[in-house]
């Protein structure tokens, strides 16, 4: 799928302050954030399979390997792990059946999903498919926040 880009500060804060903040990284900080990462991307039941999470906290980048069982599974597992607090990229190296890719969304101060959908779709109230579209990791239509990346599915998918 390949290279993401996210915005550092915000998101998911998974590990503590001395682990994400830490002035010097160190492979046992890093190996506690990549797991914390993992284990945040496996709580989404996403079905992947053969997960490995690598995070490099100097550069702030996220590599997944292993299977997922649908490009839609292997995008909202990028978005799980991008939309974590000190994470600027992800390298997703998951195998996924070819499907039709999504766009992807930056949320701004104001957005709303409505708002969105009528940018992407050209009608709001299609919002319900960019929900979808993101769940389980949004849990309400109106908890999204500045930072955040949404995945944009194409419609009828």
């Amino acid at each position: 799928m390949g290279l993401l880009s996210f915005i550092k500060e915000a998101g998911e804060k998974l590990f503590g302050g001395s682990t994400a903040q830490a002035a010097e990284p160190s492979p046992d900080a890093e190996q506690v954030a990549a797991t914390a990462i993992k284990t945040y991307i496996e709580t989404q039941n996403l079905g992947l399979t053969g997960l490995e999470v690598a995070y490099a906290a100097a550069t702030g980048v996220v590599t997944l390997s292993g299977q997922a069982p649908s490009q839609e599974a292997s995008e909202k597992a990028s978005l799980a792990a991008g939309n974590v607090h000190n994470v600027t990229q992800v390298d997703n190296n998951l195998t996924a059946p070819e499907a039709a890719p999504a766009q992807y969304h930056d949320v701004v101060r104001g957005d709303t999903l409505s708002a969105i959908s009528k940018q992407y779709y050209g009608d709001a109230n299609k919002y319900n498919a960019i929900f979808e579209a993101n769940k389980p990791m949004l849990t309400s239509p109106d908890k999204i926040y500045p930072g955040q990346k949404l995945r944009i599915p194409p419609l009828g998918t």
